[in-house]
């Protein structure tokens, strides 16, 4: 039996949920293979929020299949909830699974190496359950269409009992009284891939994967605490909500398990993430908020540092600012545990653009929230994510955002041209109203160029000075306020250490390991 590989495309979420498939394929038994090209099963966690995410997800796939024939590969993620005949088509893919039956990936990945026999009970919330074959689990009353993907017909997948015509649909099929097929019968031989996913994740969300987060150095430096999924904006440019269902939320006590388990065996940050962070807890049977869930991470656990990622404008609330406020900064010989790092989606600041996009913030309301949090954490980082090429986006427009743009204090931006997405609003104005590709990619220099400088006139302010740092692979460091920082000599991925900033070359930091005076002694991990 071949070992495993994992290939994540997209956002934070996507890269927990890697690591929870990882994880439960290693407590099953799998191991992870040496290198891609000698892996038994590949699966790939892809992204649809762009047509180049999904285009790259179609090249891999290529590529595993080119480097090694035999590998069988497994396709999850947003594009396969999105369009899985368009995956199962390609040659090599073993199975597509989407966002909707995720928590089934791993199951799926051990039948493809031949692992029938998987023991893949987990432990959540306290009490055992079985993925599969336990009753209470999401997937139990799920009735996911599992079957041929489209041009396949049932007589390529033997055993697998389709019921009636295979002239249906592919969302009318549906296999066996529960809607999954039995492990048993994946092993059996294939002659095209089958599809796992239901007709609508928003109608159908689940089954979850379970709240796992890896120890640093495991699988990144940085683990990723993901708390929620989904989300229920409705955005003109967006398939989110399409392919991973409206907002859900693991619950507080399952978030503060996590982290302590974290803490307790020695990991020093961890990254909060969601699709929309910001709606955390709202779903809950007892309605709770992401001001209460950090305020319990940081007062009823040990864990030395807890950073934010992407909230959205309108949840920057009096409550959350607060937080930073009383642990975003250093001090007194005390780090910041809540890092001084603070991410808000801006999109664009022309507010004809924000109309048309849906979004639910003005340009005024977004600049009133970034500059509270500058007034509160002078050091701190704040970036924002920046389209560019909405249909109908003129110059004028353009030039609005710009310098809109250029007025904020922003440290660094996440920029990315309109990609149309299929059945959006957006997609039908591209058509009306395109911008043309060399305009834009005039307009993302433009951007492009401020943010390098902005960036760098950032960094700039704390040579000579020493910030907390945690050390990524190889030879570099992130800092609490979010600046990359290249180290001499080797390290351990995940430590916590103190760096002074020593100087920028070519846009880079350079720095060294802070030694306290008078000790001789390196102050690592320590609060």
């Amino acid at each position: 039996m071949g070992g495993y590989a994992i290939h994540n495309f997209g956002c934070r979420a996507n890269a927990a949920d890697g690591d929870a498939i990882a994880t439960l394929l290693e407590q099953a038994g799998a191991a992870a293979a040496s290198s891609r090209d000698t892996a038994g099963v590949v699966v790939i966690n892809t992204c649809s929020v762009t047509a180049e995410g999904e285009r790259n997800a179609r090249a891999l796939i290529r590529r595993v299949q080119r480097e090694n024939a035999a590998t069988r590969i497994v396709v999850t993620g947003c594009y396969a909830q999105r369009a899985p005949g368009e995956l199962a088509a390609l040659p090599g893919v073993f199975a597509v699974v989407g966002n909707s039956h995720k928590g089934e990936v791993a199951t799926v990945a051990l039948a493809a190496l031949g692992r029938a026999d998987a023991d893949l009970t987990l432990e959540r919330s306290g009490r055992k359950i079985n993925p599969v074959d336990d009753r209470s689990h999401p997937l139990a009353d799920a009735k996911p269409y599992i079957g041929p993907s489209v041009g396949i017909t049932a007589s390529t997948l033997p055993g697998l009992e389709v019921p009636g015509s295979d002239e249906r649909e592919p969302d009318e099929v549906a296999r066996g009284s529960n809607g999954f097929v039995p492990v048993e019968r994946l092993l059996q031989p294939v002659h095209a891939p089958f599809v796992m996913r239901a007709v609508s994740a928003e109608r159908a969300p689940g089954p979850e994967l379970p709240l796992i987060v890896a120890q640093a150095g495991a699988f990144r430096s940085r683990p990723v605490l993901k708390v929620q999924d989904g989300c229920g904006n409705r955005c003109s440019f967006c398939v989110i909500p399409e392919t991973r269902g409206p907002s859900r939320s693991v619950t507080l006590e399952e978030a503060l398990a996590a982290t302590r388990r974290f803490a307790e065996q020695g990991g020093q940050e961890l990254v909060l993430s969601g699709i929309n962070l910001g709606r955390w807890g709202r779903d809950l049977e007892k309605r709770r908020s992401l001001p209460e869930l950090v305020r319990a991470l940081l007062e009823e656990t040990a864990l030395p540092s807890l950073r934010i990622s992407s909230v959205e404008p309108m949840d920057w609330g009096s409550e959350l600012l607060a937080l930073y406020a009383r642990y975003g900064q250093s001090g007194g010989g005390s780090h910041a545990r809540l890092a001084p790092h603070a991410h808000l989606p801006l999109q664009s600041g022309a507010d004809t653009v924000l109309r048309r996009m849906h979004r639910r913030y003005r340009p005024w309301h977004y600049a009133e929230k970034v500059q509270q949090l500058r007034a509160l954490l002078p050091d701190a980082a704040i970036g924002a994510d920046v389209m560019v090429g909405f249909p109908g986006e003129t110059d004028a427009l353009f030039e609005e955002s710009r310098a809109f743009i250029a007025a904020q204090p922003f440290t660094y931006l996440h920029l990315f041209p309109f990609s149309p997405r299929p059945n959006t609003e957006a997609e039908t104005w591209h058509r009306a109203m395109p911008v043309e590709s060399a305009r834009v990619r005039q307009r993302m220099k433009a951007l492009e160029d401020w943010a390098a400088a902005a960036r760098q006139r950032f960094a700039g302010r704390f040579v000579g000075q020493v910030r907390t740092a945690v050390r990524l692979e190889g030879g570099t460091a992130l800092t609490d306020n979010f600046i990359p920082v290249t180290l001499p000599g080797p390290a351990v991925a995940g430590q916590r250490i103190e760096v002074r900033i020593v100087s920028i070359k070519d846009g880079a930091m350079h720095g060294v390991q802070h030694v306290e005076a008078g000790r001789g002694e390196l102050r690592v991990g320590q609060d």
